[in-house]
């Protein structure tokens, strides 16, 4: 029985994925029924999972490891989720760790605020479990995709650290939203190639169709003005999308 395997606000893993390399996923929801069905689907598809109906439970975890990813309900008893994932994108440790919200907010409001916060996928409830599971290996193609190492300069004044999800002009410390740092950061990984406005789209939130590609002008305009004097290097190809030209 599901209540057997509750302790504390955690489901511990059922069993251990073969390889001690297996990818990590975590789910944070308060729903113990849905926890259990999103824990045995992501095992059966080979990965390791650990359950957590708080998020206090989930941050204590962290102290200790940091998953591949994050599946994050929103309405969570001691917090609310959105918080959770602003907190995680705003912490150098956490950064980079993609997040797929799961939750029964509906609203284009609520999916917007999500996705802008930094989340890279939105699934709403009720929903397929299967489905879910192929948004998690879609999100992880698309991270790795473009998981940069190291650091990387453009026109030896803007600098961009790739593990540190840290951008500089000379020596100054750009601060920018994980959305805008995840566009700089597909731009800089092939330095000349165009990358269409679907493209940008397609690699920050996958087929989430919510968020227009018009957005991507928003960003672009927002990050240029951060960037300052380096916003030359970002450079607008009409009627086609953005490239980083030195």
């Amino acid at each position: 029985m599901i209540a057997t395997r509750i302790r504390k606000g955690i489901i511990k893993k059922t069993e251990e994925a073969q390889s001690p390399m297996a990818t990590l996923i975590a789910i944070v929801d308060d729903e113990p029924d849905i926890l259990e069905l999103v824990l045995i689907h992501l095992k059966k598809s080979g990965f390791l999972a650990e359950g957590f109906l708080e998020a206090e439970k989930f941050f204590k975890f962290l102290e200790k490891r940091i998953p591949d990813l994050i599946i994050l309900d929103l309405m969570l008893p001691d917090t609310d989720g959105l918080d959770v994932c602003k907190f995680l994108k705003s912490k150098e440790k956490y950064s980079s760790v993609p997040i797929i919200m799961l939750t029964a907010k509906a609203e284009e409001t609520d999916k917007i605020i999500g996705l802008e916060l930094g989340a890279d996928d939105y699934v709403t409830k009720p929903f397929s479990p299967k489905e879910l599971v192929a948004r998690v290996k879609a999100v992880l193609r698309r991270q790795k995709k473009v998981e940069g190492t190291g650091i990387t300069t453009v026109g030896n004044q803007l600098t961009i650290d790739f593990e540190k999800y840290e951008v500089r002009i000379k020596d100054k410390t750009v601060d920018l939203t994980a959305t805008e740092f995840k566009i700089l950061k597909l731009l800089s990984t092939r330095k000349g190639r165009v990358f269409s406005r679907d493209e940008i789209l397609d690699f920050l939130w996958g087929h989430e169709k919510v968020v227009i590609d018009r957005t991507i002008d928003v960003h672009i305009r927002h990050l240029r003005e951060k960037l300052g004097s380096a916003s030359m290097f970002i450079k607008n190809v009409r009627g086609i999308g953005y490239k980083i030209d030195e």
